[in-house]
């Protein structure tokens, strides 16, 4: 009897330990070190500009990476719920290869066509164009994982490719490298290895097949949230875009090393969000669907979790970036703020599309971005890399109201048609 009450909490912290959310917020946490430690070691070996570039080149690749996805990757795993895991990954490879080839397509024209001004050089634009192809196959997985009950794949990689780029990084650090365009092959390098690997392991493991129907589902839903992706892209990362345009790229470097640590806010209530798509959707087909409690989980997180994370990064900023840095310390409240808010969001608008509400998602999310944008332009001229962190904070409020809005307008056309 005592063995038998000593193995049941056991197993069942093995069974939560298994859970899928468990794992994704395991990966997150880890990817939220990893960037911590990346990001010290960037403002450390490079000056704020060269620490602007190397981050101006992340967000061209982030935005690039949403355009060849296309919008599928919550799609896909609210349509493909336990599917084998070659059948998976075969299905997702005929939904990225006509977006990478136009991708590839497009980066050429480009390199061989624009004014000498206006691009970068043929090696930048090559590895941008790598550094996409190879973080949309990732997100491809990351999707795929969930989709086959396999999360802990998706984590396994995940620490691969963490050591792999801390490894390298520790590499240029201690060299004392300044070139922004090796910073950034680091961060290909980490990922490739791990994504490659991980793709042959489960096209080995047994498959099945998805009919063609299922996959025209996920393009059509996958259509219908792609405005939602590229206008959340763009609102997370607008305000790098427009601060080199507007400011200068020292103003990018400076606003960086705080925007990077802020958005680790709300990484665990958007795995959360992307590890529940399928059963919410399972508990709205079924009307046992209660959106109430879980947003309100999702404010209690922010407001007991963001003040800490705003007293910790005021305190050490100049202590761990240096006294180069210490501008930076003026936008941390603005910033925490925004990323409270964007957590939330993110559960409002992972409830939507469990609801098949996609257009809504993407009406909430150009609203936002909509906000946003206007704000960078109007503030940012005048406020520089405060004038950024207001803009996020009120393109983010805007989304959130937008999506709880049409969230409560959606349940109160349920209740009518049931009536």
């Amino acid at each position: 009897m005592t063995e038998l009450r000593v193995a049941d909490p056991l197993a069942r912290l093995g069974d939560r330990l298994r859970d899928p959310y468990v794992q994704l917020v395991a990966s997150q946490l880890l990817i939220g070190a990893v960037a911590l430690a990346a990001n010290v070691m960037m403002v450390r070996a490079l000056t704020p500009a060269h620490r602007g570039e190397v981050a101006l080149m992340l967000q061209v690749v982030y935005l690039a990476t949403q355009a060849l996805l296309l919008g599928t990757e919550r799609s896909f795993v609210a349509a493909y719920p336990d599917v084998p895991p070659a059948a998976a990954v075969r299905a997702y490879a005929r939904l990225l290869v006509v977006p990478c080839g136009l991708g590839v397509a497009v980066a050429a024209a480009y390199a061989m066509l624009a004014p000498p001004r206006l691009t970068p050089g043929p090696v930048v634009i090559a590895l941008l164009t790598g550094y996409a192809l190879v973080e949309a196959v990732s997100l491809a997985g990351r999707a795929v994982t969930i989709a086959i009950g396999r999360v802990h794949d998706f984590l396994a990689s995940r620490v691969i490719e963490s050591i792999l780029l801390l490894a390298v990084m520790a590499v240029l650090f201690l060299a004392r490298v300044d070139s922004p365009e090796l910073w950034l092959l680091a961060y290909i390098l980490a990922c490739l290895v791990p994504t490659v690997g991980y793709l042959a392991f489960w096209l080995r493991l047994p498959g099945g097949t998805i009919e063609n129907d299922q996959n025209r589902l996920v393009r059509r839903q996958g259509a219908a949230l792609f405005p939602a992706a590229i206008s959340n892209m763009a609102m997370l990362r607008s305000d790098r875009l427009a601060l080199p345009v507007l400011a200068s790229t020292t103003a990018l470097g400076l606003y960086t090393s705080v925007a990077t640590m802020t958005e680790l806010l709300a990484w665990p209530l958007r795995a959360y969000a992307d590890s529940r798509l399928g059963r919410w959707r399972t508990a709205h087909q079924k009307g046992e669907l209660r959106t109430r409690p879980v947003v309100t989980a999702a404010i209690l997180y922010v407001v007991l979790v963001g003040p800490v994370m705003a007293a910790g990064m005021y305190l050490l900023i100049v202590p761990v970036f240096g006294h180069a840095y210490a501008p930076a310390k003026a936008v941390v409240l603005p910033l925490v703020a925004a990323a409270g808010l964007y957590a939330i969001s993110r559960i409002s608008l992972g409830l939507l599309v469990a609801k098949g509400h996609g257009t809504l998602v993407s009406a909430a999310e150009i609203a936002g971005f909509a906000v946003s944008f206007a704000a960078y332009l109007l503030l940012i001229p005048r406020h520089g890399i405060l004038g950024a962190a207001w803009g996020s904070l009120f393109g983010y409020g805007a989304g959130l109201v937008f999506a709880l809005a049409v969230g409560a307008l959606a349940r109160d056309r349920i209740r009518v048609g049931a009536t």
